[in-house]
């Protein structure tokens, strides 16, 4: 039996769909660094398995009990999991000992006395017992954080989540709260760190999760995934390609946004104004011919994801359309009664176009 296990998790914004039956198990002793871009739903995912974000489909097993399940006892179950957070959350009004000792006392019955000895046990493994009466305003945010990390450890967790543990920190903190989380891996502690730290996830993993398109898009060693990546968004993300994605859920999008989107992007990567026109001219007319061809009149919700990658080694951009409905390519008619769409799509695209269908999602390719 895995430590954790989830199975198809889902979980929505109104319409936007975050996570889309993930499915993992976590083994007892491993190290998972999660990775991917803003916005793909790590944080997310590890929030619901404390089901601080309720999830809205699937079940999530901690150490053999489901927390998802009609009346779990969920604090009881949330116990086996210490959560590590982006700000350290520091009960700012008690000192270092008193938001140490204040939980395990509380919630596992120990005495104050036992309560610290613990506390100063983990406080001479992380080099601050001469902090241990300390005011947490009095402390830097390293210290702050180190101290968080060891709150989480007070009670005995099975599990430790982190997430973005070093994102609110200066630059010259970040190791030494790295250098704690080495230290636990020393300990055989379970965890599961999400993380922007790449040269960090690729010492400390040993197992490591790419997130794109609402899950898991790519999974393996640390090797695998930072030396020879196998997905194409995975092969963007480790080569650092500029990207920008959009998706489209209903016939009644905001092409405004879209364009304003792809004309931050263009700008903020210095594309050119000639270039990030191409772009936007080439998204409204795919997406419309997709519209037209892959959906009938009457449906209004829809599959379409816009991508755009550039390249500042070799300073290529490509546009990326996907979409579900029934298999359609608006390239294939060679003839002269085309939409002009089309032709406007040719002449902006020139040859630098391919299309395929398969798993039910069409896939269009346009290098610019």
């Amino acid at each position: 039996m895995s430590l954790i296990e989830v199975r198809n998790l889902r979980k929505s914004f109104g319409r936007l769909e975050v996570l889309r039956g993930v499915n993992l198990d976590v083994e007892e002793g491993e190290r998972i660094a999660i990775i991917g871009g803003s916005g793909c739903g790590k944080s997310v995912f590890l929030r619901s398995l404390e089901l601080l974000e309720t999830p809205d489909d699937g079940q999530i097993f901690i150490d053999g009990e489901e927390i998802t399940a009609r009346g779990a006892d969920v604090n009881s179950i949330r116990r086996k999991m210490g959560m590590v957070y982006q700000k350290f959350y520091l009960f700012s009004h008690m000192n270092v000992m008193d938001n140490l000792c204040l939980a395990p006392v509380k919630l596992l019955g120990l005495s104050r006395a036992e309560a610290e000895a613990q506390a100063m046990d983990w406080l001479s493994k992380v080099g601050l017992t001469a902090k241990s009466h300390a005011m947490p305003g009095n402390l830097s945010g390293g210290q702050q954080q180190r101290i968080a990390i060891c709150r989480s450890l007070m009670m005995k967790p099975k599990v430790l989540l982190f997430d973005e543990p070093t994102s609110a920190l200066d630059p010259t903190m970040v190791g030494e709260v790295l250098a704690m989380i080495r230290m636990l891996t020393k300990h055989n502690m379970t965890m599961l760190i999400v993380t922007h730290e790449m040269n960090f996830a690729r010492e400390v993993a040993n197992r490591v999760l790419f997130f794109a398109d609402g899950g898991i898009y790519e999974e393996g060693t640390p090797a695998e995934i930072f030396d020879a990546p196998k997905r194409e968004k995975t092969i963007a993300f480790i080569r650092k390609l500029k990207y920008f994605a959009y998706e489209i859920t209903s016939r009644d999008f905001d092409l405004m946004a879209l364009h304003g989107g792809v004309r931050v992007f263009a700008e903020k990567y210095g594309l050119g104004s000639k270039l990030a026109y191409r772009l936007e001219l080439c998204c409204e007319e795919l997406i419309y011919e997709v519209l037209a061809g892959s959906y009938g009149s009457g449906e209004q919700d829809v599959n379409i994801t816009v991508d755009i990658s550039y390249s500042e080694a070799d300073g290529k951009t490509v546009l990326d359309l996907t979409s579900g409905g029934k298999e359609f390519n608006p390239f294939e008619n060679e003839d002269d009664d085309v939409h002009l769409g089309v032709m406007v799509l040719r002449k902006v695209a020139g040859g630098n176009v391919a299309y395929s269908f398969a798993d039910g999602m069409n896939r269009i390719n346009i290098v610019l």
